[in-house]
């Protein structure tokens, strides 16, 4: 996956899938399934299907604060490399690009920098200064460049209630907050999952019996509901059951939010390494024990509920 954050490392020319694609979920594959349906590898002479994202979010741009990501940049670029993506074109958005209108910002980026011969977006996009350019406006001023833009719906899917709701990368932050699993799941297609080193901890669960690698996340990444989940943990090509705690531990005064989890049947030194830990159920609120061995009988309670899972 190559990835470029300037018009110098941008490899050309292009078909490009525009928007932030946070999450990479059904409805972003739904934008990005025309390009690397129609520019494999092996076409001649090679064009790369590639991503074109902003950093830092426009939305943090104008608001000055920070976004909490579902997918930030290294696990988005390994998601897209995965979907057969084969570059992250990551534009600086400044006030310069901010104030380009529909056309400067087609002429300017997408025919000089990009030398895009595709588009593809969603029927809902906009760009250009103040947002004032519609998906039709992309499709009719890319058209005096003879570039082909394809404008898709958006996807939905059935909720609960039976009804058709769009998905989002908002509607699915929403459900996380909520540790309503099975629905984030289903927008997303797959389990969200905190990607992030072992460090050293406080080491408190060893002397209880149960163990924790303790992980760092990248600060800008997106925390579900504090409490306990029931998790699938990859590394070195081996995939375990894991008890994922998140949150501040109250029993043993936590304040600071941690995130550590339990590797079911396994031993060993994990410290340095990456873990991918897929959140598949949330089992419970976090919650304060009278002591110790209250705690300890719950984690007992929880790991033989995973263990007894699919």
């Amino acid at each position: 996956m190559l990835i470029a954050s300037s018009s110098e490392q941008i490899k050309t020319p292009t078909a490009i899938a525009l928007g932030n694609f946070d999450g990479i979920h059904q409805g972003h594959r739904t934008v990005l399934r025309p390009i690397i349906d129609s520019f494999k590898s092996t076409q001649q002479p090679h064009i790369y299907p590639s991503v074109v994202s902003f950093t830092p979010h426009p939305r943090e741009f104008f608001t000055g604060g920070k976004l909490q990501l579902l997918t930030p940049i290294p696990q988005k670029a390994e998601l897209l490399s995965n979907l057969g993506i084969e570059q992250l074109v990551l534009l600086p958005f400044n006030s310069d690009l901010a104030s380009l209108t529909p056309q400067q910002f087609v002429q300017q980026i997408i025919v000089e920098k990009l030398q895009a011969t595709f588009i593809s977006v969603g029927e809902d996009f906009r760009f250009g200064y103040q947002r004032k350019g519609t998906a039709a406006d992309l499709k009719n001023i890319a058209a005096d460049y003879d570039i082909e833009v394809q404008l898709n719906s958006l996807y939905k899917y059935g909720d609960r209630h039976h009804q058709q709701v769009r998905v989002s990368s908002s509607l699915i932050r929403q459900a996380l907050s909520e540790g309503d699993m099975k629905t984030a799941n289903l927008m997303l297609d797959r389990p969200y999952s905190l990607w992030g080193t072992v460090v050293t901890g406080q080491q408190l669960g060893r002397t209880i019996g149960f163990p924790t690698a303790n992980l760092q996340l990248p600060r800008e990444k997106f925390l579900p509901r504090f409490g306990v989940y029931a998790a699938k943990v990859l590394f070195a090509q081996t995939i375990l059951k894991g008890v994922m705690n998140i949150g501040c531990r109250p029993t043993v005064a936590g304040v600071a939010p941690t995130i550590e989890v339990h590797l079911l049947n396994w031993s060993g030194d994990l410290y340095g390494q990456t873990l991918k830990v897929n959140l598949i159920e949330f089992l419970r609120p976090e919650q304060k024990f009278d002591s110790l061995a209250a705690l300890k009988q719950q984690i007992s309670q929880d790991c033989q509920s995973v263990l007894e899972s699919d």
